[in-house]
Protein backbone atom coordinates (compact mmCIF):
# COMPACT_ATOMS: atom_id res chain seq x y z
CA UNK A 1 0.00 0.00 0.00
CA UNK A 2 1.38 3.42 -0.99
CA UNK A 3 2.40 5.63 1.92
CA UNK A 4 2.94 9.36 1.85
CA UNK A 5 6.68 9.91 2.56
CA UNK A 6 5.88 13.01 4.59
CA UNK A 7 3.69 10.99 6.95
CA UNK A 8 6.41 8.33 7.26
CA UNK A 9 9.74 10.03 6.57
CA UNK A 10 12.56 7.71 5.46
CA UNK A 11 15.27 7.06 8.01
CA UNK A 12 18.00 8.10 5.57
CA UNK A 13 16.81 11.69 5.24
CA UNK A 14 19.87 13.93 5.61
CA UNK A 15 19.84 15.28 9.12
CA UNK A 16 22.03 16.33 12.01
CA UNK A 17 23.44 19.82 12.35
CA UNK A 18 24.59 22.56 14.64
CA UNK A 19 23.57 26.11 13.84
CA UNK A 20 24.15 29.03 16.21
CA UNK A 21 23.09 32.66 15.91
CA UNK A 22 23.03 35.67 18.22
CA UNK A 23 22.39 39.40 18.24
CA UNK A 24 25.07 41.91 19.19
CA UNK A 25 25.13 45.64 19.83
CA UNK A 26 26.22 46.31 16.25
CA UNK A 27 24.81 43.40 14.28
CA UNK A 28 24.00 39.70 14.06
CA UNK A 29 26.35 36.69 13.87
CA UNK A 30 25.43 33.26 12.46
CA UNK A 31 27.42 30.02 12.28
CA UNK A 32 26.86 26.44 11.15
CA UNK A 33 28.86 23.26 10.82
CA UNK A 34 29.32 21.61 7.41
CA UNK A 35 28.39 17.97 8.01
CA UNK A 36 25.29 16.25 6.63
CA UNK A 37 24.50 12.72 7.74
CA UNK A 38 22.36 9.74 6.75
CA UNK A 39 22.03 7.88 10.01
CA UNK A 40 25.60 6.95 10.95
CA UNK A 41 26.91 7.74 7.46
CA UNK A 42 28.52 11.11 6.70
CA UNK A 43 26.81 12.03 3.43
CA UNK A 44 28.62 15.35 2.93
CA UNK A 45 31.49 17.25 4.52
CA UNK A 46 30.66 20.50 2.72
CA UNK A 47 26.91 20.88 3.25
CA UNK A 48 25.74 24.50 3.00
CA UNK A 49 23.49 25.53 5.89
CA UNK A 50 24.05 29.31 5.92
CA UNK A 51 22.35 31.39 3.22
CA UNK A 52 22.34 35.07 2.32
CA UNK A 53 18.79 36.24 1.66
CA UNK A 54 19.73 39.88 1.02
CA UNK A 55 22.53 42.25 2.00
CA UNK A 56 20.92 42.80 5.42
CA UNK A 57 19.41 39.38 6.23
CA UNK A 58 20.48 35.73 6.23
CA UNK A 59 19.15 32.31 7.24
CA UNK A 60 20.46 29.08 8.70
CA UNK A 61 18.84 25.68 8.20
CA UNK A 62 18.68 22.40 10.10
CA UNK A 63 16.89 19.18 9.22
CA UNK A 64 16.19 17.65 5.81
CA UNK A 65 18.55 19.21 3.27
CA UNK A 66 16.17 18.89 0.31
CA UNK A 67 13.25 20.47 2.17
CA UNK A 68 15.39 23.29 3.52
CA UNK A 69 16.96 24.09 0.14
CA UNK A 70 13.51 24.20 -1.49
CA UNK A 71 12.19 26.60 1.14
CA UNK A 72 15.28 28.85 1.03
CA UNK A 73 15.05 29.08 -2.78
CA UNK A 74 11.44 30.27 -2.46
CA UNK A 75 12.34 32.76 0.27
CA UNK A 76 15.22 34.26 -1.74
CA UNK A 77 13.03 34.58 -4.83
CA UNK A 78 10.15 36.24 -2.96
CA UNK A 79 12.50 38.68 -1.19
CA UNK A 80 14.06 39.62 -4.53
CA UNK A 81 10.65 40.10 -6.20
CA UNK A 82 9.56 42.34 -3.30
CA UNK A 83 12.66 44.52 -3.68
CA UNK A 84 12.19 44.84 -7.44
CA UNK A 85 8.52 45.78 -7.09
CA UNK A 86 8.87 48.23 -4.20
CA UNK A 87 12.40 49.54 -4.61
CA UNK A 88 13.24 48.75 -0.98
CA UNK A 89 14.47 45.52 0.65
CA UNK A 90 12.13 43.40 2.74
CA UNK A 91 12.58 44.01 6.47
CA UNK A 92 14.04 41.33 8.73
CA UNK A 93 10.77 40.66 10.58
CA UNK A 94 8.83 40.67 7.30
CA UNK A 95 11.27 38.09 5.91
CA UNK A 96 10.74 35.91 8.99
CA UNK A 97 6.96 36.31 8.67
CA UNK A 98 7.15 35.30 5.01
CA UNK A 99 9.09 32.17 5.90
CA UNK A 100 6.58 31.46 8.65
CA UNK A 101 3.76 31.67 6.08
CA UNK A 102 5.59 29.32 3.68
CA UNK A 103 6.04 26.74 6.44
CA UNK A 104 2.49 27.16 7.77
CA UNK A 105 0.99 26.61 4.30
CA UNK A 106 2.61 23.16 4.29
CA UNK A 107 1.63 22.28 7.87
CA UNK A 108 -0.44 19.21 6.87
CA UNK A 109 2.61 17.79 5.07
CA UNK A 110 5.34 19.81 6.77
CA UNK A 111 8.88 20.47 5.66
CA UNK A 112 11.30 18.63 7.96
CA UNK A 113 13.41 21.61 8.95
CA UNK A 114 14.14 24.32 11.47
CA UNK A 115 15.30 27.76 10.39
CA UNK A 116 16.78 30.92 11.83
CA UNK A 117 16.36 34.35 10.26
CA UNK A 118 18.79 37.06 11.36
CA UNK A 119 19.63 40.52 10.17
CA UNK A 120 19.68 44.25 10.77
CA UNK A 121 17.42 47.05 9.53
CA UNK A 122 15.90 50.27 10.88
CA UNK A 123 14.62 48.30 13.90
CA UNK A 124 18.17 47.19 14.74
CA UNK A 125 19.63 43.67 15.00
CA UNK A 126 16.94 40.98 15.05
CA UNK A 127 16.85 37.20 15.28
CA UNK A 128 13.91 34.83 14.76
CA UNK A 129 13.54 31.07 15.21
CA UNK A 130 11.06 29.01 13.16
CA UNK A 131 9.90 25.43 13.62
CA UNK A 132 8.63 23.07 10.86
CA UNK A 133 5.07 24.43 10.94
CA UNK A 134 6.00 28.11 11.02
CA UNK A 135 5.88 28.99 14.71
CA UNK A 136 7.89 32.20 15.07
CA UNK A 137 9.75 33.46 18.12
CA UNK A 138 12.02 36.47 18.63
CA UNK A 139 15.28 35.53 20.35
CA UNK A 140 18.58 37.03 21.51
CA UNK A 141 20.46 33.83 20.73
CA UNK A 142 19.48 30.55 19.09
CA UNK A 143 20.96 27.08 18.57
CA UNK A 144 19.27 24.47 16.38
CA UNK A 145 19.89 20.94 15.18
CA UNK A 146 21.14 17.85 16.96
CA UNK A 147 24.06 19.79 18.44
CA UNK A 148 21.85 22.66 19.60
CA UNK A 149 21.42 21.54 23.23
CA UNK A 150 25.20 21.38 23.66
CA UNK A 151 25.66 24.83 22.15
CA UNK A 152 22.97 26.28 24.39
CA UNK A 153 24.98 25.34 27.48
CA UNK A 154 27.76 27.69 26.40
CA UNK A 155 25.45 30.41 25.09
CA UNK A 156 23.42 30.55 28.30
CA UNK A 157 26.61 31.04 30.29
CA UNK A 158 28.46 33.46 28.02
CA UNK A 159 25.92 35.59 26.14
CA UNK A 160 25.53 39.28 26.98
CA UNK A 161 23.56 42.12 25.42
CA UNK A 162 26.81 44.10 25.37
CA UNK A 163 28.57 41.74 22.96
CA UNK A 164 30.11 43.27 19.85
CA UNK A 165 30.15 41.44 16.52
CA UNK A 166 33.82 40.62 17.06
CA UNK A 167 33.02 39.02 20.42
CA UNK A 168 29.96 37.34 18.91
CA UNK A 169 32.07 35.65 16.23
CA UNK A 170 34.28 34.12 18.89
CA UNK A 171 31.26 32.94 20.89
CA UNK A 172 29.43 31.27 17.99
CA UNK A 173 32.62 29.47 16.96
CA UNK A 174 33.17 28.30 20.53
CA UNK A 175 29.57 27.08 20.77
CA UNK A 176 29.64 25.33 17.40
CA UNK A 177 33.01 23.75 18.11
CA UNK A 178 31.74 22.51 21.49
CA UNK A 179 28.82 20.82 19.74
CA UNK A 180 31.08 19.29 17.11
CA UNK A 181 33.20 17.71 19.85
CA UNK A 182 30.18 15.95 21.42
CA UNK A 183 27.62 15.50 18.62
CA UNK A 184 28.57 12.92 15.97
CA UNK A 185 26.16 14.47 13.46
CA UNK A 186 28.01 17.82 13.51
CA UNK A 187 31.49 18.50 12.22
CA UNK A 188 33.81 19.19 9.26
CA UNK A 189 34.42 22.86 9.88
CA UNK A 190 32.45 26.07 10.07
CA UNK A 191 30.56 28.58 7.99
CA UNK A 192 30.35 31.91 9.80
CA UNK A 193 28.81 35.23 8.74
CA UNK A 194 28.00 38.56 10.32
CA UNK A 195 25.54 41.23 9.27
CA UNK A 196 26.10 44.87 10.19
CA UNK A 197 24.87 48.16 8.78
CA UNK A 198 27.63 47.82 6.20
CA UNK A 199 26.04 44.59 4.94
CA UNK A 200 26.52 40.83 4.88
CA UNK A 201 29.99 39.32 5.20
CA UNK A 202 30.81 35.60 5.22
CA UNK A 203 34.14 34.81 6.82
CA UNK A 204 36.80 33.01 4.80
CA UNK A 205 38.47 29.86 6.11
CA UNK A 206 41.55 31.98 6.84
CA UNK A 207 39.52 34.44 8.93
CA UNK A 208 37.87 31.60 10.83
CA UNK A 209 41.25 29.96 11.36
CA UNK A 210 42.63 33.18 12.86
CA UNK A 211 39.76 33.34 15.36
CA UNK A 212 40.31 29.69 16.31
CA UNK A 213 44.04 30.35 16.84
CA UNK A 214 43.17 33.23 19.18
CA UNK A 215 40.72 31.03 21.09
CA UNK A 216 43.28 28.23 21.40
CA UNK A 217 45.92 30.66 22.65
CA UNK A 218 43.47 32.07 25.20
CA UNK A 219 42.56 28.56 26.40
CA UNK A 220 46.21 27.56 26.69
CA UNK A 221 47.00 30.70 28.69
CA UNK A 222 44.06 30.02 31.02
CA UNK A 223 45.14 26.41 31.68
CA UNK A 224 48.76 27.39 32.27
CA UNK A 225 47.90 30.14 34.75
Amino acid sequence: MWKNPRENPPENVLKGTTTVALTCKDGVVLATDRRATMGFYIASKTAKKLYKIDDHVAATIAGSVADAQRVIDSLQAEANIYKVRTGVPMGVKATANLLSAILFEARLYPYFMEAVIGGIDNAGPQLFALDPVGSLTFEKFIATGSGGPIAYGLLEDSYSDELTVKDGISLVIRATRSSMERDAASGNGFDVAHIMKSGYHELSDAEIGKVIEELNARRKKTYSS
